[in-house]
């Protein structure tokens, strides 16, 4: 899609055609297609077709009453920020005082959008004609224009010295697929941790992989997952008035778990100690995907009075029940060590036909050991295919009840 063909989309023919693709169903396109191009020009019903399935997968991440009235571009609208996620980083700046954020690499500007609806003015940024044009679109189609300025200019450019916080999302895609190398972001992890740390307040959107040794000092780092998906990390300065950065230097970067919704954050100021190792007991609990990343198991197994099954495993084990929003409980039935056919017997003799497999230290797959189980049966059961105390192991149970 072209600048050209996006303003098309944006006039009144424009509008009332995409409207009138809402629910169409992609699996009919060459026909829906070859209707409306009897009425309107090819080069529209085209654009329109295409921003009407970007909508359509845009649910997921916006819901649907934002994401039909919001315009896309293929890496945009994959790119961009959840709402979810956006809406939680707007809170968190809104309540450390910001009042005004520099939008740097807003792409279709998500995020520029949830920190408009706290009241925020925001200046969005991105240097690509298209996706600047296409953010200007959403902020006034959810009527925030007045809030959210955008601008078709290289971030490096941007004087932000006048704003309360600096937010950069750098480009963590290029021509091969997805970049690895934080200094290969663009603009490079550097430069954006420059900016955000030259503001009273900063945050840096980076991908939820990033080790721990690359986070700059003096940022406190956040891994934010939304019902159980890590969505992304994020690198925050200026944020030690909350109590959680601020790590001794040498320490290790400040850090934080948020679970979404919620939301419910664990945070600390340095590396914790490890915690204790010993057997499987009756309750294993699988920790959610941001406080492993944030390498807060400790601090849940701390919570729970338990211990790891192995120093190299983030399962926590424990003998009594007890209720957390951080880690998912199961109730352990056996713990056997690893063999398909002692596996395949237990199976068949308690009738389990639905297996869920989990697994942490094994190179066995899922799907795998399911094909060679076979289960069979009216019952269901989980099993982890895990090390216990180095050992390769498999502990079978089922998800624990509610206290």
């Amino acid at each position: 899609m072209t600048p050209e063909d996006f303003a098309a989309l944006l006039t009144p023919e424009g509008r009332t055609l995409l409207d009138s693709l809402r629910d169409y169903d992609p699996g009919k396109e060459l026909a829906v297609a070859t209707r409306l191009r009897r009425d309107h020009p090819a080069p529209l019903v085209s654009a329109a077709l295409g921003q009407a399935r970007l909508r359509q997968r845009a649910v997921a991440k916006f819901g649907a009453e934002d994401a039909f009235r919001m315009y896309f571009t293929p890496g945009g609208a994959e790119m961009a920020t959840r709402a979810s996620v956006a809406a939680y980083r707007a809170g968190r700046l809104a309540a450390l005082g910001v009042r005004s954020v520099a939008d740097l690499c807003c792409g279709i500007g998500g995020d520029a959008l949830a920190l408009a609806r706290r009241g925020i003015r925001v200046l969005a940024v991105d240097r690509d004609p298209l996706t600047a044009a296409v953010a200007r679109a959403n902020a006034a189609a959810l009527g925030l224009a007045d809030l959210v300025e955008v601008r078709e200019e290289d971030v490096a450019a941007v004087d932000t010295s006048g704003y309360d916080a600096v937010f950069v999302d750098p480009a963590r895609r290029g021509g091969r697929g997805r970049v690895f190398d934080p200094e290969a972001y663009s603009p490079p992890l550097s430069w954006a941790a420059r900016a955000a740390a030259a503001a009273p307040c900063g945050a840096v959107k980076i991908a939820p992989g990033i080790p721990h040794e690359a986070v700059p000092a003096g940022a406190e780092a956040e891994w934010i997952s939304d019902h159980g998906d890590v969505k992304e990390a994020v690198l925050w300065f200026g944020t030690a008035a909350e109590g959680a950065a601020g790590a001794a230097p040498g320490a290790g970067p400040a850090v934080r778990a948020t679970l979404l919704p919620g939301p419910r954050s664990l945070h600390a100021a340095g590396p914790l100690p490890p915690p204790p190792v010993g057997p499987v007991g009756r309750y294993l609990y699988e920790p959610d995907g941001a406080v492993i990343r944030s390498h807060l198991v400790a601090e849940v197994a701390g919570r729970l009075g338990g211990r790891l099954i192995d120093p190299t495993i983030a399962y926590v084990t424990a003998d009594e029940l007890r209720a957390t929003p951080y880690a998912t409980a199961y109730e352990i039935t056996d713990v056997l060590p690893f063999g398909l056919k002692t596996l395949k017997a237990l199976l068949r003799e308690r009738g389990v036909g639905t297996l869920t497999v989990k697994k942490r230290g094994s190179a066995i797959e899922p799907e795998e050991l399911r094909r060679k189980v076979k289960p069979q049966g009216p019952n269901a059961a989980t099993v982890f295919l895990t090390r216990v105390a180095g050992a390769p192991s498999m502990l079978i149970g089922a998800p624990a009840a509610a206290v």
